[in-house]
């Protein structure tokens, strides 16, 4: 099996109140590493990315570090900056972000022959500009099998250089319908619902076709809004339901940088392994409660896989 992992490689520094400052690769290298990690021997990780020229080679080294990932036929190289964002924690859960950098965004033209060979596609937004919406239409027409989406910071406004503010989503509905399974934290589900009670419009999004709705909460785990028996084969059948997924366990560490890349990547990769909805969201609760016990994503591979 081949699995597509689409985002945007950034340039982190992180500063938090209860840790010294760090600078390092982030961004969709934590999916990659924690995909990696729950990756069965034999498939491979073909990584979709645009780099900036100016840190193009660091990121290629970095990523020929993380066992699974065939690096090339998924990479481009852009002459403008790579992206780099600057993270101020003010406690555990909450922070200010930074972006500058000009990667731009995927055309269909560029995007259609990157897909060849994929059996299923993980999509990150890690800048939120990595696709527009028609071009995530085309990609809906085009995927072959499951096509999970993180939302991510395509809730986040115009960098402009300056912090990045939460925004509403215009045509929601419309970006959820993308997708067989769409990952958004508490606050990012309120944003897309666009003024709706937020559980209505995920239990909504079910209803019209939607495999799965996943909203992350930190340490109380996640709840999942779908039908019963949905799935990377398909959307299930019956009402649709809400439940939660509580964390096993303690909440470990400080640093919850990369915890939302790492669940998603997780629960992707066990989903287009077999597992069920439930088994892949507790998963990936381990995977992310596993994250906060690491900085960045510099051999978070073999973290994740116990070797560190």
């Amino acid at each position: 099996m081949n699995l597509g992992f689409l985002g945007s490689m950034v340039w982190d520094r992180i500063e938090h109140p209860d840790a010294p400052v760090v600078e390092r690769w982030g961004g969709i290298a934590y999916s990659l590493a924690a995909g990696a990690a729950a990756l069965p021997v034999g498939w491979r990780i073909r990584p979709i990315i645009k780099l900036g020229r100016d840190l193009a080679d660091e990121a290629i080294r970095f990523l020929q570090g993380i066992p699974g990932l065939a690096l090339g036929p998924g990479i481009a190289t852009t002459e403008r900056p790579n992206n780099r964002v600057h993270l101020r924690y003010r406690d555990r859960h909450h922070r200010t972000e930074f972006l500058t950098g000009g990667v731009p965004a995927w055309t269909w033209d560029e995007l259609e022959p990157r897909l060849e060979g994929i059996d299923a596609l993980f999509i990150n937004l890690i800048s939120g500009f990595e696709l527009d919406l028609p071009t995530a239409g085309r990609i809906r027409a085009a995927a072959p099998g499951l096509l999970y989406a993180d939302l991510h910071s395509l809730l986040l406004g115009d960098p402009g250089g300056g912090q990045r503010r939460p925004r509403p989503l215009a045509d929601g509905h419309t970006w959820v319908r993308c997708f067989d399974v769409v990952q958004v934290n508490e606050e990012e589900l309120r944003l897309v619902a666009g003024g709706r009670p937020a559980m209505d419009f995920a239990a909504d999004a079910v209803a019209d076709g939607l495999a799965a709705f996943l909203i992350t909460r930190g340490p109380a785990g996640a709840t999942i809004v779908a039908r019963p028996g949905a799935g990377a084969a398909g959307p299930g059948s019956g009402a649709v339901q809400a439940h939660d997924a509580p964390i096993e366990g303690e909440w470990p560490g400080s640093d919850p940088t990369g915890c939302g890349d790492v669940w998603g990547a997780t629960c992707f990769v066990r989903l287009v392994l077999g597992d069920d909805l439930p088994a892949s969201v507790r998963a990936a609760n381990r995977a992310a409660a596993r994250n906060l016990g690491h900085r960045g994503a510099d051999r978070l591979f073999q973290h994740l896989k116990g070797d560190a």
